[in-house]
């Protein structure tokens, strides 16, 4: 006789306990979080909430280093055990923004705000050190914790990686985790995809420059404003007819700037946007088409273009099998009504894609949709507003020291 079948999946065997001792440090991982959450810092150097990170790995078995050009913190702990080592990351900026979350501990730095949860990603990496250490005769091998400054545009992942964190443990780590908190989704769960989770992210600048004259006799002057107004719309038109609609591609203009006053015609405008794909090779299609299409109207108008595209965070790519084990692990240590395998893609975009290109990897969001609140509602990442169930985060240490001890057991 077979027991119900409609129950939802326990822990397995091999974790058991591993989320109640995740759960046990909620204290010290919440008021890590608040304080971060306190005092946000923007960019790539951020030496309080360096010294916050320090300060939360005092007395722990870890060999840390510091950053020499941003304020980044890279902790190796090292097992029982030789052998291999994994990656975990999570970044620490906050971003130039007001806060209007009604928090009692809201941001005490006018016009920063952590508004993508990057403090409890900081206090989540934190507490999956504390357990990994209690765990750490379970170890063959060492556990490399990624602190990185600057992920919110500023290729902070690039900068550690420079400055050698894929081989902080002696030897290039085998694979690498990052967990990424949403507020649009019901608290607990983790999603996640094999291939692409996340958009490249391009932008674009285009000068049109003209000739300047009187409003009222465009005939004397070269108007740039009607061929920048051109190029908006053809951008558009010119992208639904080179990429694949099976290869999204997003290409929006996000500012148009040109004159001063009703009466002149201005010498120049201005176009600004963003360029994201899903694979590397529309990727350069677009980069290569935006600044094309932009001068040969300018060129049908009369005006001269500079058009300039910056390079920014390439796709988040994940591995296949590192991705499903994500989600079989999320099954197994948290229960398989947290797992939500993702449909398709985000078109946002993330600097781990620098540390997946070279080591194999996943990257995975974790549901914080704030309690009573309806996920498809929750002010989203990114938003003043936005808030995060803190209840998530005992979910996220426990899957973070999960993908360590999975994975270094097996070697062991």
């Amino acid at each position: 006789m077979t027991g119900p079948t409609d129950l939802p999946s326990l822990p397995d065997a091999r974790f058991a306990g591993l989320l109640d001792e995740a759960k046990a440090l909620q204290p010290t991982t919440v008021a890590l979080r608040r304080a971060l959450h306190r005092h946000p810092e923007v960019g790539l150097q951020l030496p309080a909430t360096q010294r916050a990170v320090l300060d939360a790995l005092d007395g722990l078995p870890v060999e840390t280093t510091l950053g020499t050009g941003t304020t980044s913190v890279t902790a190796v702990l090292r097992g029982a055990e030789p052998g291999p080592a994994v990656l975990l990351r999570a970044d620490m900026d906050a971003l130039p923004m007001p806060e209007d979350s009604g928090l009692e501990f809201a941001s005490e730095t006018d016009g920063v705000m952590h508004a993508c949860g990057h403090d409890t990603h900081v206090a989540m990496l934190a507490g999956a050190a504390r357990l990994l250490a209690q765990h750490a005769d379970e170890l063959a091998g060492s556990v490399v914790l990624m602190f990185q400054p600057g992920e919110e545009g500023y290729h902070g992942a690039r900068h550690m990686i420079h400055e050698g964190v894929l081989d902080a443990a002696g030897t290039r780590v085998r694979n690498a985790f990052a967990l990424h908190t949403f507020a649009n989704l019901p608290t607990g769960t983790i999603a996640t995809k094999p291939g692409p989770v996340l958009a490249s992210a391009d932008s674009f600048t285009v000068r049109v420059i003209g000739k300047g004259g009187h409003g009222s006799m465009p005939h004397t002057a070269i108007d740039p404003i009607p061929a920048a107004a051109e190029m908006v719309t053809a951008l558009q038109s010119r992208l639904t007819r080179i990429v694949d609609v099976f290869d999204p591609a997003v290409v929006t203009v996000t500012r148009i700037a040109g004159g001063t006053t009703d009466n002149v015609i201005p010498e120049s405008a201005e176009l600004e946007g963003t360029i994201r794909t899903l694979s590397e090779s529309t990727r350069a299609l677009l980069r290569t088409e935006v600044a094309a299409v932009c001068e040969k109207i300018g060129e049908a108008h009369g005006c001269r273009v500079v058009a300039d595209v910056t390079p920014g965070f390439p796709v988040t790519a994940t591995d296949e099998t590192e991705s499903l084990r994500v989600l079989d692990l999320a099954a197994e240590v948290l229960g398989g009504q947290y797992v939500q395998p993702m449909a398709h893609p985000l078109m946002g975009a993330e600097d781990f894609s620098y540390v997946l290109q070279r080591v194999p990897g996943a990257f995975a969001f974790l549901g914080a949709c704030p309690p009573g609140e309806d996920p498809a509602d929750a002010a989203p990442n990114h938003s003043n507003r936005v808030r995060y169930d803190e209840d998530a985060l005992a979910y996220g240490v426990a899957l973070y020291a999960a993908y360590a001890l999975d994975t270094l057991r097996q070697h062991s």
